[in-house]
């Protein structure tokens, strides 16, 4: 370190001003951008049949690709590297947010959803003659008259 720390935030972010830095978050954001999209193609995929899951799924996909290809362009164009540092933090804040803060509550309430759900379609098949249609009582079944 040859400069105060707070005087690295207004250095260009490249190889010569990070060497320790600069590698290694390009490379990790393209890795971490493929894994994401692999991720939400596998997940969706697999969920597809439960909105609430894959509008998550879609939240983490538009915030990592913003994040981790604002990073590589970061690198590409030497940002300043406060500006890297507020890509990155706000990136990953929003990622967190979105996993931990904003769906958990909407997912307890869809659980008890398809709870209710269930309860309902079993309560409702419990008893073969609530499936069927009954006939009315001391009458038999039809039966065609011949001619």
């Amino acid at each position: 370190m040859t400069f105060a720390p707070w005087d690295y935030l207004f250095l260009p972010f490249s190889d010569r001003n990070f060497p320790d830095l600069f590698d290694p978050t390009w490379i990790s954001s393209l890795v971490l951008l493929v894994v994401l999209i692999v991720l939400y193609n596998i997940r969706t995929r697999a969920l597809h049949r439960h909105r609430l899951f894959t509008d998550m799924w879609e939240w983490l996909l538009w915030t990592g690709i913003i994040t981790f290809f604002l990073l590589i362009v970061g690198a590409i164009f030497r940002f300043d590297f406060f500006v890297i540092l507020l890509i990155a933090v706000s990136g990953v804040g929003v990622m967190v947010w979105v996993r931990f803060r904003r769906y958990p509550p909407l997912f307890r309430a869809y659980e008890a959803q398809l709870a209710r759900q269930a309860f309902f379609q079993r309560a409702r098949t419990a008893k073969p003659e609530s499936t069927g249609r009954s006939n009315a009582p001391g009458r038999g079944p039809k039966r065609r008259r011949r001619r």
